[in-house]
């Protein structure tokens, strides 16, 4: 019995540890940024949303850079060590951030669940800059995935964006090539078709820098790569960037620190 006992013991002894271990492996450095959480009430959808904010050590009036989350995500998935690395690296240049929710697959565009980009665009940007105390005139827009798909509509649609990020932007050419549950039927595609604005409209990306980004072997490289170049073809200002890797976190997180640098120069001599 008392070897029992010991054995026993001994178990949940390396079971403490392995999960002590665990959660320091885990564990996120904020290098002095403050982290807030708050739950807006969102007129236009009819429900409480919860946001997250990050103002970087030091704080005072910065620049605003919103970021919007992939399928399945949230923004308490967006707050990687890298994030708050490339904070610390850029000092007084670092922008506030705010990571806007979209839900589970709501691609930030109004729908029949909702006015998800009405929402992004009315309520959501404006609370943050006023939450974080950011400055209205210097704000970026930027996303993964589903996020750069919403990152990228909004910045068709918004002038108020000096920068707009598509990282691993999920885009499609046609309606019958979308992702089950992407759009609500083609009527919808067609309502928020940001591939197609490269070609039939890129005057309303022209006041914009705008970024790109995609992995090698990810499913999203032709139609991103095919909307980067429409849009320089029409004389807008694109920086592109095809990198290993394929359509996951663990590529976004590797060149999180680039994104976000690269929204900091920009930010720095934008005034809307």
């Amino acid at each position: 019995m008392r070897r029992r006992r010991a054995a026993a013991t001994a178990v949940l002894a390396l079971l403490a540890l392995a999960a002590y271990i665990g959660w320091t492996l885990i564990r996120v450095d904020h290098h002095g940024a403050q982290v807030e959480k708050w739950s807006l009430k969102s007129r236009l959808l009819g429900r409480s949303i919860d946001e997250v904010g990050v103002v970087p050590k030091g704080g005072g009036r910065r620049p605003l850079l919103v970021l919007l989350h992939g399928r399945g995500g949230s923004p308490d998935g967006m707050l990687h060590q890298e994030l708050f690395d490339a904070l610390r690296d850029l000092g007084d240049r670092a922008p506030a951030v705010v990571v806007v929710n979209g839900g589970d697959h709501s691609f930030y565009h109004d729908r029949r669940d909702g006015r998800w980009g009405s929402y992004v665009l009315r309520e959501a940007v404006p609370d943050a800059v006023r939450r974080l105390g950011a400055d209205p005139r210097r704000v970026a827009i930027g996303g993964n995935s589903m996020g750069g798909y919403g990152a990228l509509l909004a910045a068709s649609r918004d002038d108020r964006f000096c920068a707009v990020g598509g990282h691993s932007a999920a885009l499609w050419p046609e309606p019958g090539a979308t992702a089950e549950g992407a759009f609500d039927d083609a009527a919808d595609y067609a309502r928020n078709d940001v591939y197609g604005t490269s070609t039939w409209n890129p005057a309303v990306w022209r006041g914009t820098r705008v970024w790109m980004d995609v992995g090698r072997d990810d499913p999203f490289r032709q139609a991103d790569q095919d909307f980067a170049a429409a849009l320089r073809r029409a004389g807008v200002r694109v920086t592109e960037h095809v990198w290993p890797g394929d359509h996951s976190d663990d590529y976004f997180k590797k060149h999180l620190g680039r994104y976000i640098a690269w929204y900091a120069r920009v930010l720095a001599s934008c005034r809307r």
